[in-house]
């Protein structure tokens, strides 16, 4: 699925080689819909050819129209709205006049109609553990142990909406009011669900840090944004590892005046040093009410704003407001999955990333639906790890990063047919707020690997040119860019408009810019060929290192690769490619050569990569995003001036990079 808004980078729909093998069930069949629904229960993943041609066509038509009425019925308001939307491309504004509160459309309107309906289950870092917690049911209904509630007096805390109620009556009872911002720097658990829940409940704006960002990093968004409060564990775990949460904030805070407590809950047995400021979370929250009055929000209040990971340069406070961006979260999880009450859907992403507040919190939550909480690692205690949670838990819809997969497939399938995934319905591939994907579509529609496809309902894309004039017709390749206001759009940039503005919209007047290029099909569909600063110009050639990077993953021993520019004292630019191999392989020096062969038949001669280094693996953020900078600094030996790097998944892998790289020139000034 394509992730087109500020939410992330636009990239394909289902992987490149399937890990999955063929153990899985075949695509389910939509369930009959009765006649005359409204949009929101019409717009199935799979609907007949007339009736999807004509929803397409008129939430392209007439999307204020489309997006008013699918809001009146997807969502609880509290007064409703009198505008759909006001306001141009970059500046629009959704349901105008209406109030809403995004937690009890989240939690209250589920409790009333089935209160014990598990709503999330905890996949810990633990192999083989879980806890599952209902919407609210006053009985515990908790597998394999508890959620490190410290309170056994309490039952119901342990269900989400008193959770939620009682972190909130805490955050309340410690100054935190509506507008105020909080940071969450917590791993992917129940509390951090409950935190944001209590944030959207009381008013505050909460800004999800990513538990494995430094104490620089963490301090850097807690100053940008203005936190009065933290939200934390005494450590965390992952990967069987202990990471030291509490630590790293007391770092970070001791430079934020802005901060007046922190919130430490108990994630281990192990203490911690508390200071003035520190509140022992769950025995406060024991001491509060599992109830809590929700604050009536405007539509375009802010609900919360999220940085981006840093690795391109000054990380940006991307804000999202309350009903647009729900809207959009529940009906893109319901229709791109086609979620059914009933189903497990997980969603591998992490809290800290867009994808994890869209697709494990907000979307599956307002509709109701039972998410999963992945605190753990693909490889964690082997490669088998997400398909063993798969069989366990019975997943119906797996969404997880492409370059987890790609991770994966180094390892072969064994670990995939090892286990039973015949429970799966829809597996997806992607970060972000869907903008083009699949489904929905029409009944028997293609499902192409390796393609975005088709733009969702109300999503207009227009491909450009390097002049700026919108291309035409099919067979044909520009910048991906949107051409209408949709609600799930970011408003702003945190304190910075005008580099919101500059960033996404003025390249191309009038069109939201993804970043992105994009090939469209002789039949239509949209196919992400990779981001528009990652080009790379040989012998006057201009050329996307993605293209090469397909080229190359076509190899079956290589699952993984990425290619950057360097300075070439003949062609201006020349390509270096960086290879992980399959576990087992052999015959590297052939391996390579047919990679070059590859290459220059799929693209041509000169894009031929000048150097193939093989690594044992890349650098990466935790949302997946290869940081090619670092690449790029090693190739140019300026290994000593990294630039920011905290927000790598494991710093180890410079040193082993820069290892390989040192070899590598060794052997080439030895042959030379």
């Amino acid at each position: 699925m394509a992730a087109a808004a500020t939410w992330g980078r636009a990239r394909v729909a289902l992987s490149r080689r399937s890990p999955w093998g063929r153990g899985g069930a075949p695509p389910r069949q939509p369930p009959a819909r009765r006649a005359g629904g409204g949009p929101q229960e019409r717009a199935g993943a799979a609907l007949p050819a007339a009736e999807y041609r004509e929803l397409r066509e008129r939430a392209a038509r007439e999307p204020a129209a489309f997006w008013g009425a699918l809001a009146r019925e997807a969502l609880r308001w509290d007064l409703p709205y009198h505008t759909a939307c006001d306001g141009p491309l970059g500046r629009g504004r959704w349901f105008l006049g209406g109030r809403l509160n995004v937690s009890v459309n989240c939690l209250d309107q589920h409790v009333h109609r089935s209160p014990d309906r598990v709503a999330l289950i905890w996949e810990k870092d633990e192999p083989g553990t879980e806890v599952r917690i209902t919407y609210r049911d006053q009985s515990c209904k908790v597998l394999n142990g508890c959620w490190k509630c410290r309170v056994p007096s309490s039952p119901g805390i342990r269900e989400l909406l008193d959770m939620t109620c009682r972190l909130a009556n805490t955050l309340k009872k410690y100054g935190v009011q509506k507008g105020d911002r909080v940071a969450i720097y917590m791993p992917v658990t129940l509390l951090a669900v409950a935190a944001m829940l209590a944030c959207a409940r009381i008013g505050a704006v909460h800004t999800v840090v990513f538990a494995g960002f430094s104490a620089e990093s963490l301090a850097g968004r807690i100053i940008d944004s203005g936190c009065k409060a933290v939200i934390t564990y005494n450590q965390g775990v992952r990967g069987g590892r202990v990471v030291e949460l509490k630590k790293t904030v007391d770092e970070a805070v001791k430079n934020c005046p802005s901060v007046k407590h922190v919130f430490v809950a108990q994630r281990t047995d192990n203490a911690v040093p508390m200071g003035n400021r520190d509140i022992p979370l769950e025995e406060e929250m024991a001491k509060e009410a599992p109830v809590c009055a929700p604050e009536s929000m405007d539509s375009e209040d802010m609900l919360f704003m999220l940085y981006t990971s840093g690795s391109t340069g000054k990380p940006k406070g991307i804000v999202h407001t309350q009903a647009g961006y729900l809207l959009y979260a529940a009906v893109t999880h319901k229709h791109v999955f086609d979620y059914q009450q009933g189903d497990v859907f997980g969603c591998v992403a992490d809290t800290g990333w867009i994808t994890g507040h869209s697709y494990v919190v907000y979307g599956p939550l307002c509709n109701g639906g039972t998410s999963v909480l992945f605190e753990s690692t693909p490889l964690y205690p082997d490669p088998g790890r997400y398909w063993e949670t798969v069989q366990r838990l019975k997943i119906n819809q797996f969404y997880g990063a492409p370059t987890a997969v790609r991770l994966l497939l180094k390892y072969g399938d064994k670990w995939v047919k090892k286990y039973d995934r015949s429970s799966l319905k829809t597996l997806g591939s992607e970060t972000g707020g869907i903008c083009i994907a699949p489904r929905p579509s029409e009944e028997g529609a293609d499902i192409i690997p390796a393609m975005a496809m088709r733009p969702f309902f109300g999503i207009v894309p227009a491909l450009m040119d390097e002049n700026g004039r919108v291309i035409e017709g099919n067979d044909v390749s520009g910048a991906l860019c949107i051409a209408q206001p949709w609600p799930g759009l970011a408003r702003t940039i945190y304190g910075d408009d005008q580099r919101f503005i500059d960033t996404y919209f003025k390249k191309y007047p009038g069109y939201y810019f993804t970043g992105d290029s994009a090939y469209r099909s002789s039949e239509g569909y949209y196919q992400i060929t990779g981001r528009m600063d990652d080009v790379i110009n040989i012998s006057g050639h201009r050329l996307g290192t993605a293209e090469i990077e397909d080229a190359m993953d076509e190899h079956p021993a290589v699952p993984e690769t990425a290619v950057i520019g360097y300075p070439h004292e003949i062609k201006g630019e020349g390509a270096f490619a960086f290879i992980v191999l399959k576990e087992d392989t052999a015959h590297i020096e052939c391996v390579k050569e047919e990679l070059r062969s590859i290459v220059a038949s799929k693209i041509a001669k000169y894009a031929v990569p000048d150097h193939v280094l093989v690594v044992k693996r890349l650098p990466k953020t935790r949302s997946g995003k290869i940081m090619r900078r670092v690449l790029k600094k090693i190739v140019a030996d300026q290994s000593s001036d990294l630039g920011d790097i905290t927000t790598l998944d494991d710093p180890n892998v410079i040193a082993e990079i820069l290892d390989a790289y040192q070899k590598y020139k060794t052997e080439q000034s030895a042959s030379s």
